[in-house]
């Protein structure tokens, strides 16, 4: 534990259980004021649970928290945290849907109040966004529900960071970029390191070691509900970054060519719907196609459509095979909140899973066992409700719904926001052992680095395919040139 005159926060052997399960096993841990404290491990290490602690909403088994040198411990919550400067942008997105922007401003801000409030809110969020993330097109006065959830991350990181009757002294960052694309997670980081170097504290919890390292001053690395190592940003590579939290090391996969057998059969061909000439996405049997571009341009309805082609007509969507989607906004769009861990696993094999009419409970514990053990799933029991795991391990849930259902083409929507390196690693392995096996994979991506496991990437910008990649000239460089490049 690093500790100085200008600490702001720290952690004195903090423990938390839930139960039988120990998130936390007495953290010891600090971060001053103008710093940028990374934060890593695997889904599931602890780090949420610390960073609820932080920002109030959970409160400690044992062991001392202190603000500036105060022990806070015995009355600590979500009030105070505001009353001290202490922010949280979480994972799992906190603005009421429907609601409009500067409404959900108000919520943070109670001294925004009187006559004429919601424009003196609008006028607040609409400078955060900005100075944060500068040519935005996000409206005040727009319902949050009408947002996509990277315009709704860009709303709850600008609301944080707003500051009226109190200054804002440290943010909680839980993984801020996972929905943004490039520039987007450019402009934010740059800001990062301005609001530092002004004297604020952020807390980046991010899996993209990349951005750790180039945006942290230090790193602190957890694992198994405790602090493993904890040394500055420069101390560290990718490497033995990813060997402190536990993983192998390693190296990136070549492209596998894929075999003649596996290629020749037509599994989608679909054109946007604004394409406007005969660009048409396709994809063969045993193929991964990338989707790439600035978030927002098309690629997810794309995905939409070649969905609900399987199922009905569409304009320009020929689906030869059964769907089965990953979704990226998995509160909205993924998980069902009511049910247990397993249910929302198997829901999409129930036809297997069913004897006469009814659902055979063995069957169905069985293949729920099974893919907690295939893709890891963190939880002692796969009955346990569904929203006891982490934003993490609830993607892995998706993941296995998906791949343990009969579909044969599988379409993924940034589906990696929230997991962990190690889990990364694992589902691309498996990834590359379905498309052998000859599964399809339509997979959109804002992460540059995961276009190297594609065969061919579309570049979608306002709403069209502008560009095919395939080969050596799948680059992040390639695709931001497609990507801003002026229409002829």
């Amino acid at each position: 534990m690093q500790s100085t005159d200008r600490t702001l926060v720290e952690f004195d052997g903090v423990a938390k259980s839930f139960g039988a399960v120990k998130a936390l096993a007495g953290v010891s841990l600090s971060i001053g004021a103008g710093q940028c404290l990374g934060l890593v491990g695997h889904n599931g290490a602890g780090k949420s649970t610390l960073m609820n602690i932080l920002a109030g909403t959970l409160s400690a088994s044992a062991g001392r928290f202190l603000v500036s040198g105060e022990d806070v411990s015995e009355r600590y919550g979500v009030t105070a945290a505001n009353r001290l400067g202490i922010r949280c942008v979480f994972q799992e997105l906190s603005l009421c849907p429907n609601r409009s922007v500067a409404e959900n401003a108000r919520i943070m801000h109670p001294s925004l109040k009187g006559i004429c409030w919601r424009r003196r809110a609008a006028t607040l969020i609409g400078g955060m966004l900005d100075t944060i993330f500068p040519g935005h097109d996000i409206d005040p006065s727009q319902l949050v529900g009408d947002l996509s959830i990277a315009r709704r991350q860009m709303v709850e990181i600008a609301r944080a960071f707003s500051a009226t009757d109190t200054p804002v002294r440290l943010v909680i960052l839980d993984e801020p970029t996972s929905s943004l694309d490039g520039v987007l997670a450019g402009q934010l980081l740059a800001f990062v390191r301005d609001f530092v170097a002004g004297g604020g504290a952020v807390i980046l919890i991010s899996h993209l070691l990349n951005e750790i390292l180039t945006t942290a001053d230090r790193v602190v690395v957890m694992r198994d509900g405790g602090v493993v190592a904890d040394r500055p940003a420069s101390g560290f590579t990718q490497i033995t970054l990813v060997e402190s939290m536990g993983s192998v090391a390693q190296e990136q996969a070549r492209r596998e060519q894929r075999s003649a057998s596996l290629t020749a059969e037509l599994k989608i061909s679909a054109a946007p719907a604004m394409q406007g000439d005969a660009t048409t996405l396709v994809a063969r049997r045993g193929e991964v196609i990338g989707l790439a571009g600035l978030g927002g341009h098309g690629q997810t309805e794309m995905l939409v459509r070649i969905f609900q082609g399987q199922r009905k007509a569409q304009a320009g969507i020929t689906v030869s095979g059964n769907t089965a989607m990953v979704a990226g906004d998995r509160q909205s769009d993924g998980l069902f909140p009511l049910w247990s861990i397993c249910e929302n696993a198997t829901i999409g094999s129930l036809a297997r899973l069913t004897r006469g009419w009814l659902i055979d409970p063995r069957a169905e514990t069985r293949m729920g066992e099974e893919w907690k053990q295939k893709i890891g799933i963190r939880t002692p029991d796969m009955a346990n409700p569904i929203l006891s795991l982490s934003g993490g391990n609830q993607q892995k849930v998706l993941f296995a719904r998906a791949l343990g259902s009969d579909a044969d083409i599988i379409l993924m929507d940034d589906p990696m926001r929230g997991v962990d390196i190690g889990t990364k690693q694992e589902v691309y392995g498996m990834l590359r052992q379905e498309a052998a096996a000859g599964r399809t994979f339509i997979w959109y991506t804002t992460e540059m680095d995961e276009l190297k496991h594609c065969d061919r990437v579309y570049v979608f910008r306002n709403g069209r395919i502008v560009d095919e990649l395939s080969g050596d000239s799948i680059s992040g460089e390639r695709v931001l040139h497609s990507s801003f490049e002026t229409a002829a």
